[in-house]
């Protein structure tokens, strides 16, 4: 099978992954290992972005596509607050919860997705909602890997702008899950 260019960045993405991880979880040196992670982090985010753009301008959207680029942007989110969990336990407390608000929301909206195409034969499109869910997640694995790295933030010593960042993650993760539920409930049919 002859992959297009969007798909090979879809599994770029996948396969980063566990790159990103590593560099998180082996790198010993705090800082160093921040840099690297955000680095590779920021790749991978743009893989995402780039696939759906050059897909959708050149008409390249593919079955394939369809299913392998939502479950790559869930490997990539989830194995960053995996990692995260792991290598910075001062978070813990605040981001076991964050975390679990996040992949319990993406599983919903995975199993709706799938019932709604396997019954209905539709493909739900991402919302704007789902969109700015999105960005919130990312940025916010940016922020929390980045902060105590840059001098400049305020109060950097107290993670601030990472709690900030947390807070709309959860607010827009339960948000667009809350509309996702709301808008496709009517394909949940436990009756059948």
């Amino acid at each position: 099978m002859k992959l297009n260019l969007p798909n090979k960045l879809t599994l770029l993405r996948i396969v980063l992954v566990p790159v990103f991880m590593a560099s998180m979880l082996a790198i010993p040196d705090d800082t160093i290992s921040r840099l690297v992670s955000f680095a590779v982090f920021v790749v991978t985010s743009l893989t995402d972005m780039l696939d759906g753009k050059i897909a959708r301008k050149y008409n390249l959207i593919t079955n394939f596509g369809k299913f392998m680029d939502p479950l790559a942007d869930k490997f990539m989110v989830f194995g960053a607050m995996i990692a995260i969990l792991v290598r910075y336990t001062y978070l813990t407390p605040v981001f076991v919860w964050a975390a679990s608000i996040v992949m319990f929301r993406e599983l919903a909206v995975t199993s709706i997705r799938l019932v709604a195409a396997g019954q209905e034969h539709l493909v739900i499109a991402a919302s704007w909602l789902g969109k700015v869910k999105t960005v919130s997640q990312v940025v916010c694995i940016c922020i929390v890997i980045l902060e105590p790295c840059i001098p400049f933030f305020l109060f950097n010593d107290h993670h601030v702008l990472t709690y900030v960042t947390i807070a709309f993650m959860i607010v827009m993760t339960l948000w667009s899950g809350i509309d996702y539920l709301k808008t496709y409930w009517k394909f949940i049919k436990p009756t059948e």
